[in-house]
């Protein structure tokens, strides 16, 4: 099996945490030789840490490296280094959310048509063994009614502290500069100019809900429409209505409780006499399984409930393992650009929605 070169921009926490590490255990899949950050003392760190034999803080010195392939985990937006990465022919993952536009989206898969190389978005949610189980689940019920998430978000903070973390002050201005001014623009085009609350709303879409988002798509597709969006409490709790076809509902709401450790992302649907449940832990846990719920009925009169973990794999690694056998065996990616280019389009209707109501 072909070891891929691959090399990895951005070295924050999602990177230290679970990224770099599993890259390493994965030696028989991947060869770690890049590293950039915009921190220069970040990245020679990090590179030491890993033994990483090229180091850099331009993604131009990096892409023009051996390399087969890349892993995009900084700060949004992303797109200028998609973009480049696909134009060098550089097999491309992105962290989510792939982008915050319809332009930028199309400018990165009008550079993936335009290459030889393989396209996947991070959204290791769909790469969890519990909800793989739980769609299969899903798909054996004949008429779902109803479909419910809720978010319940505590601050990072809480549990990105139970690891060692390694920043550095020494982010060149000029840096920090362009990485607002790319922000603000494809803010912009994707939504124009907004009030602060209806940004952070924005920003939460993209960032966090965008996962439950992905997984819904994976499991039922795109939505028909959207029925309705709600902004409350400045922008910290967010509801929206989705129809599906089939007459179906989707009730989806994201919560800001900064102060409660308790994460908890859930994930049900309900049929006429049956209702799958998962529930998803932090992404900055690397040991927690998503445990499922299955309820149903037998011969109409006696409930019945399954409670099971499916196995512990990390949803992560197991993103990087399919990421692999999409580069060396052509496999579709599970998370691939279009699919992500219907979830910000979703985002961007969603924001719509609230804003003509």
């Amino acid at each position: 099996m072909p070891r891929i070169r691959i090399g990895v921009v951005g070295c924050g926490a999602i990177a230290q945490i679970q990224h770099i590490p599993h890259i390493k255990e994965l030696r028989d899949l991947y060869d770690l030789v890049a590293v950039c950050d915009v921190s220069p003392q970040l990245v020679d760190f990090i590179g030491e840490m890993y033994q990483v034999p090229h180091r850099y803080t331009d993604y131009g010195d990096l892409l023009a490296v051996d390399l087969d392939a890349v892993l995009l985990c900084f700060k949004d937006p992303k797109t200028e280094v998609a973009v480049a990465a696909l134009e060098a022919n550089k097999h491309t993952f992105i962290e989510k959310p792939m982008c915050y536009s319809l332009q930028e989206a199309d400018r990165i898969l009008e550079a993936e048509r335009a290459s030889s190389a393989t396209l996947m978005v991070g959204y290791m949610k769909q790469h969890d063994p519990g909800y793989q189980y739980a769609k299969k689940q899903v798909a054996q019920i004949p008429d779902i009614r109803f479909i419910q998430v809720n978010h319940l978000h505590p601050h990072n903070d809480l549990h990105t502290k139970e690891f060692t973390l390694y920043r550095f002050d020494d982010i060149p201005a000029d840096a920090i500069q362009h990485s607002r001014e790319m922000l603000n623009a494809a803010v912009q085009e994707a939504i124009g100019v907004q009030q602060d609350y209806v940004n952070s709303t924005f920003f939460m879409l993209s960032g966090s809900m965008i996962h439950d988002i992905s997984s819904l798509r994976g499991m039922f597709g795109p939505p028909a429409g959207v029925v309705s969006a709600e902004i409350w409490r400045g922008g910290r709790c967010f509801t929206m209505v989705l129809s599906y076809e089939g007459d179906k509902r989707c009730v989806a709401t994201w919560t800001d409780l900064p102060n409660l450790w308790d994460f908890r992302e859930t994930l049900e649907v309900f049929g006429d006499s049956q209702r799958v449940s998962i529930r998803f832990p932090t992404g900055f846990d690397r040991g927690t399984p998503s445990p499922v719920t299955v309820q149903g009925m037998e011969d109409g009169t006696m409930p019945w409930t399954k409670e099971l973990i499916v196995n512990t794999q990390n949803s992560f690694k197991l993103e990087l393992v399919h990421f692999h056998d999409c580069i060396t065996n052509g496999t579709i990616p599970i998370t691939d650009g279009a699919g992500a280019r219907q979830d910000v389009k979703l985002v961007r209707d969603v924001v719509n929605t609230y804003l003509r109501a």
